[in-house]
């Protein structure tokens, strides 16, 4: 009798039985890693905001906290042939002043619409709640950093992190 070389069909439905079962408890564990690896990049975004907006306020007392993220963020000014102004503070980059990064949206308002600019908010939602994230950020001028949880629409009353 001949010996055949190879594999039976069983033993290759047992490792693709094996490799499915590995599969079914890995793939939550690295959605949820993914899910605070965002919060964590939007708790820091949040935290370089309020650390711009000091910077910006000192940087610029006649106008008090930024109007909006584009003027706390970079232009053609940031190269330094030029300093930075009100307009373009090249304090954030602008990939955070678009308002999106890292699966988050960054809100900004609040302002008291006087001058010099006394307050402001921003608010940081999930863009897929659940998905990029589960957490609402939130701060002002006083620079804590406020949770919700579940997102979104984190407020003043939600609990410092």
């Amino acid at each position: 009798m001949k010996k055949q070389k190879g594999f039976s069909l069983i033993e290759l439905l047992i490792v693709v039985a094996i490799i499915l079962i590995i599969a079914a408890i890995a793939i939550p564990n690295l959605l949820r890693a993914r899910i605070s690896a965002n919060e964590s990049s939007a708790v820091g975004s949040v935290r370089t905001i309020n650390t711009s907006e000091v910077s910006y306020a000192t940087s610029f007392p006649q106008v008090g906290f930024s109007a909006n993220l584009v003027n706390l963020a970079g232009n053609a000014n940031c190269t330094g042939a030029t300093p930075p102004t009100s307009t373009g503070a090249c304090l954030i980059d602008d990939t955070l002043a678009a308002g999106t990064k890292s699966g988050y949206n960054f809100v900004y308002g609040g302002l008291s619409g006087a001058v010099p600019n006394v307050t402001y908010t921003i608010t940081a939602n999930a863009v897929q709640l659940n998905q990029s994230g589960v957490r609402s950020f939130f701060s002002d001028q006083t620079g804590v950093i406020r949770a919700k949880n579940p997102g979104p629409g984190a407020t003043v009353t939600d609990l410092p992190i």
